[in-house]
């Protein structure tokens, strides 16, 4: 029997032994012996290699606004494993997820008895468990982030509302290709006939490969700078960006998200065409005034977050290229008279010297590599940073601790991994000037 919080999330991470593996028939099989959840359930399907998170959080306050019960299944956590499952914000209770596992485990043992469905991996299993979770709250509208791709994400058993597909970008070669082509199948593979699907921010290869997919499914597509358009505009906010949205039908000037980057201009354009085509099919009047109202409200940890004022800190998980990419563009923007510092740490999965050469571009900034306390985390014994002009020290908190004492910077900024960034923001809200 499971008793508590802390023996579910364990017997949730032994199931990590298993995964990822190819295929549906695992959750396929859990769902189907439990009652299929889902198929009650109103769903909206986001993909994306970036920019996921940020959607989801708009769209969860724009669908609240209409007094929506929001369900949202994401990932990774940045504080707490019951953050991922949350229903209007709230994350899902210790004694409910204690209750999940402990009632869902009897049919995971059941389905592994069967050589073709044994062994469903962590994600998986939390998948199933979320959809359990959302059916027995009656909620009325499910935000499902994809995992991993899309085509054979556990996520993709759903038959939603509305897909979404926010980036694509080179992230995850191993498992899903070394083209952006490729990449863009996989994404695409949670398209389904004759449900509306809407695309971000998406290079013209990688479109074609989603468009193409979407005419073979007759699927209606709306697609950034075509059938919905956003665009930057100045304001005297500080923090944030302002920005003007316009569809076929209607145009919104002076928006304001909270959020600050130009690619979260393109998140929240995605997330108001998504809403605006929701309130359609669903019959709700689109109300412009609380759209103002939601994006203003939306929070994203993590994301360009800025966790201190005096010396000004912030924190983003930049975990890829592409988003170190979107890094740059936001500095080189806003901070190009600045004095920078930047901290970075990141898996050795990713491109970590590739990643490092752009951040190294960055004329006004000073870069320092650095480890964390993580499985398969930056070893800086395995990489020769000699002939490069950084400093590197193993100690992520040393490093911060002379930062913040020290007065040369405009800004320090925390990027990379974001299991890295997670413990930075954890460090930070120890700190009696923090801003968390």
């Amino acid at each position: 029997m499971i008793e508590n919080e802390i023996d579910a999330v364990k017997w949730i991470h032994n199931r990590k032994k298993y995964g990822p593996k190819p295929g549906l028939m695992r959750v396929e099989a859990l769902l189907e012996l439990i009652g299929n959840p889902h198929s009650d359930l109103e769903i909206i399907h986001v993909a994306g290699t970036n920019g996921k998170g940020s959607t989801v959080s708009y769209l969860r306050s724009l669908l609240m606004e209409e007094g929506l019960k929001v369900a949202t299944f994401t990932s990774p956590y940045i504080e707490m494993f019951n953050e991922r499952i949350a229903i209007d914000g709230k994350f899902i209770s210790n004694s409910d997820l204690t209750r999940l596992v402990d009632k869902l485990k009897p049919s995971v043992e059941e389905i592994d008895k069967n050589p073709k469905t044994t062994g469903i991996p962590e994600f998986e299993f939390l998948t199933v468990l979320a959809l359990e979770y959302f059916k027995e709250q009656d909620v009325d509208v499910v935000i499902l982030e994809v995992g991993l791709g899309g085509l054979y994400d556990s996520t993709n058993i759903v038959n939603p509302l509305i897909t979404a597909i926010t980036t694509i970008g080179m992230d995850h070669m191993d498992i899903l290709g070394n083209t952006i082509e490729e990449i863009a199948y996989q994404k695409a593979g949670i398209i389904k006939k004759n449900i509306p699907l809407i695309t971000g921010n998406i290079e013209q290869s990688a479109l074609k490969v989603i468009e193409d997919k979407a005419r073979q499914l007759d699927a209606p597509t709306y697609c950034l700078g075509q059938e919905y358009k956003v665009l930057k505009s100045s304001s005297e906010e500080e923090w944030g960006e302002t920005f003007y949205f316009e569809n076929e039908e209607i145009s919104i000037v002076d928006l304001n998200t909270p959020l600050q980057g130009l690619h979260q201009i393109d998140n929240a354009g995605l997330a108001i065409e998504i809403f605006y085509l929701y309130c359609q099919i669903k019959k709700i009047k689109f109300d412009i005034k609380k759209v103002r109202s939601s994006l203003k409200r939306t929070y994203w940890p993590a994301r360009m977050e800025k966790v201190m004022e005096k010396p000004l800190v912030v924190i983003d998980g930049a975990h890829n290229m592409p988003a170190i990419k979107s890094l740059i563009e936001n500095l080189q923007s806003r901070y190009a008279d600045k004095k920078i510092a930047i901290l970075f740490s990141a898996l050795e999965s990713k491109s970590i010297d590739l990643m490092i050469e752009k951040l190294l571009n960055i004329d006004n900034a000073d870069l320092i590599v650095s480890s964390f306390d993580f499985p398969k985390s930056l070893e800086i014994s395995k990489h020769d940073f000699s002939n490069l002009d950084l400093s590197y020290k193993d100690d992520w908190e040393v490093v911060l601790d002379e930062l913040l004492k020290n007065d040369d910077y405009d800004l320090i900024l925390v990027t990379g991994s974001l299991y890295f960034v997670s413990m930075v923001r954890l460090y930070f809200k120890g700190n009696s000037q923090s801003m968390i």
